[in-house]
């Protein structure tokens, strides 16, 4: 009797993993979320290419890379844990399968989700940059900026932080 519920007990437990399987689904729900802010945003562009200044199309541009960044971001979220927490994605023999599929591991997956908040994060400051010198009217305060690049370099900080955690770990020996 104890084996039989101690095997129903990992037996439910393992198979909890596909209660992730929906939420991958809403970060998928995500990226088509994205491609309609995307397309509105290419065709306010396309709309006003001709009226618009320089520093107001590198600004919608910068818009354009960022929510790229995050799109790219959400790929890999959905891919790699996926892959490591619900089930294997079975496109071995597909010539369109991404390289790093299947082999991101949860701690390569942090390093390359903290490199990709740092890279929209920068994105997001270039912007901010750009808004200020070209003198717009919804003026960015300087604190506010400060607060901005702390931010980032908090970001770059747990990048670099992260980063040497795993390479200490790697070093270690093995349990």
């Amino acid at each position: 009797m104890i084996k039989f519920l101690e095997d129903l007990i990992e037996t439910v437990i393992f198979r909890s993993r596909w209660v992730l399987a929906p939420m991958y689904l809403g970060l998928v729900g995500g990226l088509v979320i994205l491609m309609v802010k995307f397309s509105q945003e290419f065709f306010h562009i396309i709309v006003h290419i001709f009226s618009s200044s320089e520093q107001e199309v590198i600004l919608s541009l910068l818009a354009l890379v960022d929510m790229t960044l995050v799109a790219s971001l959400l790929i890999m979220v959905i891919f790699s844990g996926y892959e490591n927490f619900v089930s294997k994605i079975n496109t071995a023999d597909s010539e369109d399968r991404p390289e790093w599929m299947g082999k991101v591991d949860f701690s390569g997956l942090k390093l390359k989700l903290i490199g990709s908040i740092v890279a929209i994060s920068a994105i997001d400051l270039l912007k901010a940059f750009v808004h200020q010198s070209a003198g717009n009217p919804e003026h960015i305060s300087n604190e506010q900026m400060g607060w901005m690049l702390a931010i980032h370099m908090a970001f770059i900080l747990s990048g670099v932080l992260f980063a040497a955690m795993d390479y200490i770990a790697g070093k270690s020996k093995p349990h």
